[in-house]
């Protein structure tokens, strides 16, 4: 690692099980968020992705001219990138019409171009490396990509495969389980099983927002965009306060 990257403090939170259980809860609000500004305020895909679009250019700039890690920041980060990806992937995939399949797969491409041109540029994806404006850029954009993907994963997997919201809720909650397994017991890469991890909790997170938010009558528990939203907003901000946020060494080096 150069002398820059040495000296530089990491802005990004260490890899904990409060770290997983804060992302889960922030990629539900993404779903259920997105939803209640597109759907339940009728303001359409195209527009509730510009004014989350905004925001997030906002928060991004503001997380990567920053100085030290600060955890509220951060994680407003992660949830201005999961409402964002949930409308962009909704406008990809209903709005252009190319479907869940269709848009899931671009935005895959995306995604696998992304990380390419990250390992290309500095020779590493890990989040170890995310210590200048540069990497953090990357890190970034390859949290978008993800969010997105992981949105149009989850609407495939409970809408085309027929599983539902329970249904593709357990089949992503077993393949995150599977990552685990391969943490613990194996020695497969750190930093592809953290990617892995990551991009598999928006999707979890999609169905499970979907699951609360959409009527009785399509398998959801109709709580309402709003009321769920406030729900989980709350939780994020509890476990932010209770469970350790620092800024440190993550899993897997430079693997």
């Amino acid at each position: 690692m150069s002398r820059v990257a040495e000296i530089t403090e990491s802005k990004v939170p260490e890899v904990t099980l409060g770290f997983w259980i804060i992302k889960i809860f922030a990629t539900t609000l993404g779903e259920t968020g997105g939803d209640a500004v597109t759907m339940t305020l009728g303001l359409g895909y195209l527009i509730g992705t510009a004014i989350f679009a905004a925001i997030l250019v906002a928060a991004v700039f503001t997380q990567i001219t920053a100085k030290r890690f600060h955890p509220f920041l951060y994680w407003a980060v992660i949830v201005a990138t999961t409402t964002a990806g949930t409308t962009l992937a909704d406008f990809f995939d209903r709005s252009l019409g190319i479907g869940y399949a269709g848009g899931a797969s671009i935005l895959a491409l995306l995604l696998a171009a992304t990380l390419w041109l990250w390992y290309r540029s500095l020779g590493s994806v890990s989040v170890d490396t995310v210590v200048t404006p540069k990497a953090e850029a990357f890190y970034w954009a390859t949290i978008m990509f993800s969010q997105t993907l992981g949105t149009a994963l989850g609407d495939w997997m409970a809408d085309d495969t027929g599983l539902g919201y329970e249904g593709g809720a357990l089949v992503f909650g077993a393949a995150l389980a599977v990552v685990a397994g391969l943490y613990f017991y194996t020695g497969v890469s750190r930093v592809a099983l953290f990617w892995a991890a990551f991009i598999l909790t928006r999707p979890l997170g999609a169905t499970v927002g979907d699951f609360l938010d959409k009527p009785v009558a399509d398998g959801g528990l109709a709580l309402g965009r709003f009321s769920a939203s406030a729900v989980l907003l709350v939780l994020i901000v509890a476990c932010i306060l209770l469970l350790p946020q620092r800024a440190g060494r993550h899993p897997g080096g430079h693997r």
